[in-house]
């Protein structure tokens, strides 16, 4: 059985400054805003090392956006950041009319996203961002899994040409992904072939997702594993390909259930070949303070949760 190592916790956001530094050494039209948490969105580096690329707008997030539009018309390539709850939900018109609806090449990196910002609590959270996202015309959104995919997914981000919403976070999770893996916008990524349930999960869950593959081998159950990185375009082809094999599904994810990964499997799903599908996502509810690990068990995001889910999938199918 295929075996993947946790070379050691890293927080993801740092990924994304990493690529962002490197970006800005091969490539003088890439810019960087942010709205006045420069060291927490790991944007410092690019900052320093780029004074006259970068611009700091304070706490007008609105405003960066806007600035970010202006960059990308004249022909710059701008990475605006901030927390994810002040990159969506507090400038959505702003995104909505300035960014996609012109089709700007615009990407917005957020960080702190989801449950696992932690301490700060329900006011700084987002779980509803992917969905905001991906409703928009002309948007890609991305959600890596660890730091070494979101590396390489900044690095990606900066070649696509349209706006781009990227989801990463706050705490040190498990770092597993091998830097010589292909990142492919809109491609799936199988990381463990199953027979006889399909787990499709993305961003901080993916590694639980791998936590519970090997729960369920224990049991006698093949998972198979798909890392999907990509929420918009979604790999329809990927999805088809492994519920067609399997009969039935889960979706994991650190998001609310609706509007997230989930909703775009089971779109997927209804229309191309439906078989039984369990959410793993939170039900309908804002998040609180408290640690992240604590947090995601609370909220049924853990890897028992998915070993559960995927057992009630699994009898959906046999019944």
């Amino acid at each position: 059985m295929k075996q993947y190592i946790n070379r050691g916790n890293k927080d993801t956001r740092s990924g994304f400054g990493e690529a962002l530094l490197e970006l800005g050494k091969e490539n003088e039209n890439i810019v960087a805003l942010c709205a006045d948490l420069t060291s927490s969105v790991k944007i410092d580096a690019f900052a320093k090392a780029f004074p006259n690329r970068f611009f700091q707008s304070g706490i007008a997030e609105a405003n960066m956006i806007c600035v970010a539009a202006g960059l990308a018309t004249g022909g710059k390539i701008p990475f605006a950041g901030t927390f994810a709850n002040f990159a969506t939900g507090r400038v959505y018109d702003q995104i909505r009319q300035s960014v996609a609806y012109s089709n700007k090449n615009v990407k917005i990196c957020a960080s702190h996203a989801g449950l696992t910002l932690g301490e700060d609590g329900a006011t700084h959270q987002i779980m509803e961002d992917i969905g905001l996202m991906k409703m928009l015309p002309n948007f890609t959104v991305i959600n890596p899994c660890d730091y070494t995919q979101t590396y390489l997914a900044t690095l990606a981000i900066a070649k696509h040409i349209g706006p781009v919403y990227l989801r990463f976070g706050r705490p040190k999770v498990p770092d597993f992904t091998f830097i010589d893996t292909p990142f492919v916008i809109g491609k799936a990524i199988k990381l463990i072939e199953g027979t006889d349930i399909s787990i499709f999960a993305t961003g901080h869950l993916v590694w639980k997702a791998l936590e519970a593959q090997r729960v369920l081998y224990d049991k006698g159950i093949k998972a198979e594993i798909i890392n999907i990185h990509t929420i918009k375009p979604i790999d329809k082809q990927a999805i088809i390909e492994s519920v067609i094999k399997t009969g039935a599904a889960v979706t994991a994810e650190e998001h609310l259930k609706n509007g997230g990964l989930g909703d775009s499997i089971a779109q997927v799903l209804i229309e191309n070949y439906l078989v039984p599908l369990e959410y793993v996502a939170v039900d309908d509810r804002f998040g609180e303070s408290g640690q992240p690990e604590e947090l995601l068990a609370k909220y049924n995001l853990d890897t028992y949760n998915i070993v559960e889910a995927a057992l009630k999938s699994i009898s959906r199918k046999n019944n």
